[in-house]
């Protein structure tokens, strides 16, 4: 396959996995059942300073791109530029996305369905993370965070490398829990991604497009 062919199959890839993940992580939101650890996070900072969650979403993603640099030792313009790129529809897609689930009444579904639908966003998310990893044309800077953790310091191992990623997460839902006595987005979705999101993201390289391989850059 020549470089332009391999580059238009992981556009198209690309294109693919940026829905997904928006679809995936609106869902979360939109059961409140439980969101992912990130956009648990942005949802709490959106709560606590009264900010729609998609600004929320996208200046999160500028930290983070500032702290991959960090790790990397330097800043890789072109490596920053494609999170901002990848930041802008992923961020207010899940916000328009999740707020058009509200407006449908999505709410008001049975308990078990909302669970169901908030752990296939959470396997949604972990499927949509591997094809836009492999990819890497560009990333969103949560999931660059993890990737580079991943291969730069745990050996290619997802799980562990998704754990660590984590921490700053965390630490954000910590505060605003300290600051405001609330707390968003937390549930049975939240403690599904701890465990499982790196794992579903690991299987998901291997079973998921299979013809799509890891294209390294740390």
């Amino acid at each position: 396959m020549n470089k332009t062919s391999d580059f238009n199959k992981r556009l198209f890839f690309l294109a693919i996995s940026i829905v997904l993940n928006s679809f995936s992580n609106a869902l979360t939101v939109a059961s409140h059942c439980g969101s992912a650890l990130w956009t648990a996070s942005s949802v709490n900072l959106s709560e606590w300073f009264n900010f729609p969650l998609g600004t929320v979403l996208f200046v999160e993603g500028i930290a983070v791109v500032i702290a991959n640099g960090l790790l990397l030792k330097h800043f890789d313009w072109h490596r920053m530029l494609g999170n901002l790129v990848f930041m802008v529809p992923f961020s207010y897609l899940v916000g328009a996305i999740s707020s058009g689930l509200d407006t449908h009444g999505f709410l008001n579904l049975p308990l078990s369905v909302r669970i169901i639908a908030d752990a296939l966003g959470i396997v949604g998310i972990g499927v949509a993370v591997s094809i836009y990893q492999r990819a890497n044309i560009v990333l969103h800077p949560n999931d660059d965070l993890t990737y580079i953790v991943r291969f730069k310091f745990m050996n290619g191992k997802a799980a562990v490398a998704q754990w660590v990623s984590y921490i700053p997460a965390i630490s954000i839902i910590l505060l605003t829990f300290i600051v405001t006595h609330h707390i968003y987005s937390i549930g049975l979705g939240t403690i599904l991604a701890f465990i499982l999101q790196g794992a579903v993201t690991g299987w998901a390289d291997r079973h998921v497009f299979t013809t799509l391989k890891h294209h390294l850059n740390v």
